[in-house]
């Protein structure tokens, strides 16, 4: 055999055996992301196991990663730890953003989990009577919100400069002069016995089995300021797979999940 065609076919060689090397290694730079989304246990977690089934389908590989706590979660995610997370509401997710300055963004809305009106006395807000005892929760984001729901079933006014941070000074009418009192998210179930309404979140009123589509006098909007987000890195909004998980989330599968699983106790804002 002719010695220059040996070399050459030797060279050949090499050079295929090379190429063949690269080649996986190109197309695992190009493939999809495994996206780690950081939920709390309990209802976001459930939910965000559907949406992981979708995603799949089209796709996108989800790892759903779940905190005991939520305070954990924007500190998970803005150290790289995980890529989203899902598990607190819009007013919450500025305070830590700002608190802690986290380069982070809301990217979607996920859940309402709604606060709602509760009462051992009444059956509907129509039999309520002037000077009628209503028991809200005594922490600041709690207060805020159930004074936006009272005001939303005109039970009252407050002054529109207080916003999201109303408190009990902020009242400028009572129109049926109720009796308001503040009382910790803990004592919440046991002030039922007593007082006419009182105004829960929906965690406080699920530990004693109610329920707010079903055991209600007043429920909050699905499209609340109070309604979960969908968060992301900033700098990383932008990324493919962002828009990917927020399409699966906003999902004709998962908003029936939703609905059949939780029977409107807890509501989709999109």
């Amino acid at each position: 055999m002719n010695p220059r065609r040996v070399v050459n076919a030797a060279i050949s060689a090499v050079l295929i055996g090379a190429a063949a090397m690269r080649g996986p290694a190109v197309f695992a730079d190009a493939a999809q992301p495994v996206v780690k989304v950081g939920v709390t246990r309990g209802t976001h977690a459930e939910i965000m196991n559907e949406v992981r089934r979708v995603a799949t389908a089209r796709g996108l590989d989800i790892d759903v990663v779940t905190f005991d706590s939520g305070a954990q979660i924007d500190a998970a995610l803005a150290a790289h730890r995980i890529d989203a997370a899902s598990f607190e509401d819009g007013p919450a997710f500025e305070a830590s953003r700002k608190k802690h300055g986290y380069p982070l963004y809301e990217v979607a809305t996920t859940v309402t989990l709604p606060m709602a009106l509760y009462s051992r006395q009444l059956t509907s807000l129509a039999q309520i009577r002037r000077g009628a005892s209503v028991v809200i929760p005594d922490d600041r984001e709690g207060m805020a919100r159930a004074l936006v729901l009272l005001q939303n079933y005109t039970l009252l006014t407050f002054d529109d400069r207080a916003g999201l941070h109303a408190t009990l000074r902020d009242v400028t009418g009572n129109r049926l002069n109720l009796t308001l009192r503040a009382l910790p998210r803990n004592r919440l179930v046991t002030a039922l016995n007593a007082a006419t309404i009182v105004v829960m979140d929906r965690e406080s009123a699920q530990r004693a089995g109610l329920y707010p589509a079903r055991d209600s006098i007043g429920i909050e909007d699905a499209r609340s300021p109070y309604a979960g987000v969908l968060a992301v890195r900033e700098a990383e909004r932008g990324e493919p797979w962002v828009a990917q998980l927020v399409s699966a989330y906003h999902s004709n599968d998962v908003a029936h999940f939703i609905l059949t699983r939780y029977q409107d106790s807890v509501r989709r804002p999109w």
